[in-house]
């Protein structure tokens, strides 16, 4: 767990250290309010750190530590809307010896449908992907419902706990952010107001799913209640969830309602799921072939 945590900082600093060298990187607002929580079994406690640049509408990281069954770290990007460009999301939960990782450049458009995005932001990217898609092998069954917010580079995947795989793991952490970091580098602002407006909703859509359907919900919600668990994913973690859109959840996701009018809560209620890599080595998505 010492080498879990220990590398997780690293990840923090790491990625911190690289951005303030490409830009100007200020604390965000967020952080008088949100930077740390004690958990309710006084021993796990909650660190945030959130800042703002000017192509990234939020950088915000937490890190959850002191507890021997769990060290979790979320850290994510959000680019401003002026920029099409994807959701840097690392997401690693650390449980007895096990660790369930997510990785990815999250697209903010469809890569199914919208060849000319995937194009633009995941073709350069694939031996970066298929490198590491070797080293830390798809983790099982993952579902459709799920992989529309994935790209053909992301990281799912789980392992025993060891120094090594932990290398491996930060490793993989350094170089898909450094790959963000040079998009965002070669990022040129948007002028079309329709453009900055589709952007802006989809990256509303993308909070709107993930605040309603994280699976860290349930974690924070035995941790510190869940009161503020909801306040620290709509206010922090999702931050903008209420500024960027007003669509609900099931505006987004009619499929998702019960007859009462209420949210199914079930995480998988909607298409297959992937035992293996739904793409190719060329990034193309070949799960509507795979039984």
């Amino acid at each position: 767990m010492e080498v879990c945590a220990s590398s997780y900082q690293k990840c923090i600093h790491f990625a911190l250290d690289e951005t303030k060298r490409r830009t100007h990187l200020l604390p965000s607002p967020l952080q008088e309010e949100f930077s740390y929580m004690k958990a309710m079994d006084g021993k796990s406690e909650l660190h945030m750190l959130s800042f703002q640049a000017p192509k990234i509408r939020l950088l915000r990281s937490m890190s959850i530590e002191g507890t021997e069954a769990m060290q979790v770290l979320d850290f994510a990007v959000f680019p401003k809307p002026e920029y099409d460009l994807p959701i840097f999301c690392a997401n690693f939960f650390t449980a007895s010896t096990m660790n369930i990782i997510v990785l990815d450049l999250n697209p903010l458009h469809d890569v199914i449908s919208q060849k000319d995005y995937k194009d633009k932001y995941y073709k350069c990217l694939m031996p970066l992907g298929l490198k590491y898609a070797e080293l830390l092998p798809w983790g099982g069954k993952l579902t459709s419902e799920s992989l529309r917010f994935f790209s053909p580079i992301v990281i799912w995947t789980k392992f025993t706990s060891t120094p090594y795989m932990q290398d491996v793991l930060y490793s993989a952490f350094k170089d898909y952010y450094m790959a963000w970091l040079e998009l965002m580098d070669q990022a040129a602002e948007e002028t079309d107001a329709s453009r900055i407006i589709c952007n802006r909703e989809a990256q509303h859509k993308y909070l709107t799913w993930r605040t309603q359907k994280d699976p860290g919900h349930q974690v924070l919600k035995k941790l510190i209640g869940e009161t503020l668990a909801k306040d620290l994913l709509r206010r922090f973690l999702f931050d903008g969830i209420n500024e960027l859109g007003s669509k609900t959840f099931l505006d987004y996701f009619p499929e998702y309602q019960c007859e009462d009018g209420t949210i199914n809560e079930k995480r998988s209620i909607i298409g297959k799921s992937f035992e293996n890599r739904p793409w190719d080595a060329r990034g193309e998505f070949v799960g509507n072939t795979l039984r």
